[in-house]
């Protein structure tokens, strides 16, 4: 009976760039050696590929669709070429692959079948955001996309301060690039004073901006981020106990 092949998580720059400073060789050698892929985008999969100079020619490396739009009847057939025996590597839009991205569904049953995953070193915006946010690294969560009403997403964002406060913990979150000036200004109307915010943009990019200020020093002035890939990140002071008066 042929084993199952191997499932490789294969991060992909954050934007256009030369992979040398971005993917370690050990992790471009693995994906030069794959011609199976799952692709949330076939067009930009085929532009990071051909960096890579694939042992396979670029046509006839075989590119699987797994996006937002796949349903979960049709993940069983990119399954297959697993099952099958064959390694396949899994490629996101940018960054690493299965975190804010589709391409969890298909790791979630890649382990219900027994089938090894790798994950290989590469590029996360949301952890190097993080890092270099100077917020609380020892707890914190990642959110995704929040609300886009404009009630629902204040709601949301009150919501988010007030665990960041109780908890000690950085809440992270990112939302629709065309849509981040929108975002930024709702932020800073709905956040208190002493909320610290870090917006990092172009993460890893030449244009790469990160930077953290309290809400009251944002409002100063608001940076142009519209357009452009952006994580941000919150955590709130905590409230100082009250202590009891003596009787």
């Amino acid at each position: 009976m042929k084993s199952s092949g191997t499932l490789y998580l294969i991060p992909t720059p954050l934007g256009e760039q030369s992979l040398q400073n971005i993917l370690p060789t050990a992790v471009q050698a693995i994906a030069a050696r794959l011609d199976t892929f799952v692709v949330e985008h076939p067009k930009t999969a085929r532009a990071f590929l051909k960096q890579i100079d694939t042992q396979t020619a670029l046509q006839q490396i075989e590119l699987l669709v797994l996006d937002e739009h796949t349903q979960a009847q049709d993940l069983q057939a990119l399954l297959a070429p697993l099952l099958a025996g064959k390694d396949v590597g899994l490629i996101s839009e940018a960054g690493c692959p299965a975190v804010a991205d589709p391409g969890a569904n298909l790791v979630q049953l890649a382990h219900q079948h027994g089938i090894r995953v790798v994950p290989l070193v590469g590029p996360s915006s949301i952890l190097l955001a993080l890092m270099a946010s100077g917020l609380p690294g020892q707890r914190f969560t990642f959110h995704g996309y929040l609300p886009v009403d404009k009630t629902e997403r204040k709601k949301k964002l009150l919501e988010l301060e007030q665990a960041a406060r109780t908890r000690d913990e950085t809440q992270i979150f990112i939302e629709t690039p065309y849509r981040n000036r929108q975002m930024l200004e709702a932020i800073v109307d709905s956040c208190g004073a002493a909320t610290a915010l870090c917006v990092a943009t172009d993460v890893t990019l030449a244009t790469e901006e990160i930077h953290t200020q309290t809400i009251a020093e944002w409002k100063n002035a608001l940076p142009e981020i519209d357009k452009r890939p952006a994580v941000f990140l919150l955590h709130a002071p905590p409230v100082a106990a009250k202590k009891s008066k003596l009787r």
